[in-house]
C-alpha cells in the first residue's frame, strides 16, 4: 500500500466514522443513535479503496469476508450490552466485547471453511 493511498483511507475512514459519531450524539432517539455508532466505515473504506486499486473482484473478496466481521460486530454488542448490565463497568465491558467480537468472527469463518469441506466445495478465504 502507496503512502497515498494510507493517507485517503485514514481520511476517508475518518471522516465516516467522525460522521456517524455525530449522527449518534445530534440524533434525538437514542436507539437511531446506536444505529450509526455502529455504521460499518472500515468495512465501507477498505471495499472502496481496493475496488480503485485492484478492480471489482478483489473488493468482492473484501465485502464477503466482512460477513464474518460483521457477524461478530453483533457478538460485540450483545456481548457489552450484557457485560454492561452485569459488571457496570465500560471499559471490561468493551474489553469482553471486543474479544468476543474476534473469537465470534473466527469461530464463524472456521464453521463455514469445515462446512464448505464436508459438503465439497472449495472455499478461497
Amino acid at each position: 500500500m502507496s503512502i497515498k493511498d494510507f493517507l485517503l483511507r485514514f481520511l476517508i475512514g475518518g471522516i465516516a466514522v467522525a460522521l456517524s459519531y455525530v449522527a449518534s450524539i445530534l440524533l434525538p432517539w437514542e436507539t437511531l443513535g446506536g444505529i450509526f455508532a455502529a455504521f460499518p466505515a472500515v468495512m465501507v473504506v477498505a471495499v472502496l479503496m481496493v475496488g480503485i486499486s485492484q478492480g471489482s473482484g478483489k473488493a468482492s473478496e473484501i465485502a464477503k469476508g466482512s460477513v464474518f466481521g460483521m457477524t461478530g460486530c453483533a457478538i460485540c454488542v450483545v456481548t457489552v450490552l450484557y457485560a454492561l448490565r452485569l459488571t457496570g463497568s465500560w471499559w471490561l465491558s468493551l474489553l469482553l466485547g471486543l474479544v468476543s467480537w474476534f473469537i465470534g468472527a473466527l469461530t464463524i469463518f472456521e464453521l463455514r471453511k469445515r462446512v464448505q469441506i464436508k459438503f465439497g466445495k472449495r472455499s478461497k478465504g
